[in-house]
């Protein structure tokens, strides 16, 4: 845009207003914005609409959602627009079914430097999160559908949906999409995650993927564990500890258990600085910088270092924990 643009103008205003109290004034002009031509300024002006909670304007961008997503293609190129729009819509809590129900059926495929690409997958994934938590009947069969979807960044989006908002039945819908695979880790990872937010009982079967095939899908079930927080997810991970000597694995393992924050996994990680081979331990040590603000623990490690007396670790702990 040339300086002086029109659209360049409106753009930096509502920059402006983000910082602005929700006056009467302020409502007005972010009103107007969302009617605007520009996909650009409707982004931007539901994007301050959220961060200054102006709910008042829900009905106007359920409007602005409604024009746009008509022909899309042509009037919001990357779905920067609607996607902003029900990413708001979402957050403000409204509650119709209707925007996200368009949402999460949109594809809109666009020109690149290679084959077309899908600008919608966001547009779903948000839309599935949001369908849940309404009073929609069949929601959870809508939703289901994007965990075949063409995108992983929609697959992600209906797994966390089903997480947060699925139920015992979003659950079940997990451990299967878990069991089914999926070629994108992260999609993995996600159900992961989201089954151990869930519930304990989780902690079993994630387990069960410790010793994949796939090293990528075994990483994901062991960062999901100790990023869970849960105790005995940590005991998973120290009877895998137990029963792995490779080196690459082991890291792994120790960067999940420090994820725990668990007091059990810092004394037994800091049990590993102390004990282990030199090389394992600076692994340990390295694991732990994370709590370099913490006195405590920086101190426990300080006198297992200066126990040991080894150089090596002496100089590494002064990189990255002395004080």
């Amino acid at each position: 845009m040339a300086r002086g643009d029109p659209t360049e103008r409106v753009l930096d205003r509502l920059g402006e207003l983000r910082h602005e109290e929700p006056t009467a004034r302020v409502v007005e002009e972010l009103r107007g914005a969302l009617r605007n031509r520009s996909n650009l300024v409707v982004a931007k002006a539901a994007k301050a609409a959220r961060e200054l909670c102006a709910t008042e304007l829900l009905p106007e961008m359920v409007i602005g959602f409604n024009r746009l997503i008509t022909d899309a293609p042509k009037l919001d190129k990357r779905c920067a627009a609607v996607t902003e729009l029900v990413t708001t819509l979402y957050e403000m809590d409204y509650d119709e079914p209707e925007p996200y129900l368009t949402g999460l059926k949109h594809v809109q495929m666009e020109g690149s430097y290679g084959p077309p690409v899908d600008e919608a997958a966001k547009l779903r994934a948000v839309s599935a999160q949001r369908l849940l938590r309404t009073r929609y009947p069949d929601a959870l069969a809508e939703v289901v559908r994007l965990l075949v979807d063409r995108e992983p960044a929609a697959r992600a989006g209906a797994v966390r949906a089903l997480a947060a908002n699925g139920g015992e039945s979003g659950a079940l819908l997990l451990r299967l999409k878990v069991l089914a695979g999926d070629e994108e880790v992260t999609v993995l990872a996600e159900c992961f995650a989201g089954l151990l937010s869930a519930t304990e009982k989780a902690v079993p079967f994630v387990a069960m993927y410790l010793d994949a095939a796939d090293d990528a899908v075994a990483e994901a079930a062991m960062l999901a564990l100790g990023e869970s927080r849960l105790r005995a997810g940590f005991e998973v991970l120290k009877e895998k500890w137990q029963r792995t000597v490779a080196a690459p694995v082991r890291k792994v393992l120790l960067a999940a258990m420090t994820a725990s924050r668990l007091d059990e996994a810092v004394a037994f990680l800091i049990s590993v600085i102390e004990g282990a081979d030199v090389r394992t331990a600076q692994d340990a040590l390295e694991s732990l910088t994370i709590y370099r603000s913490n006195e405590r623990i920086v101190a426990a490690v300080r006198r297992v270092v200066q126990r040991r007396k080894d150089r090596g670790l002496l100089a590494q702990y002064q990189r990255e924990l002395g004080r």
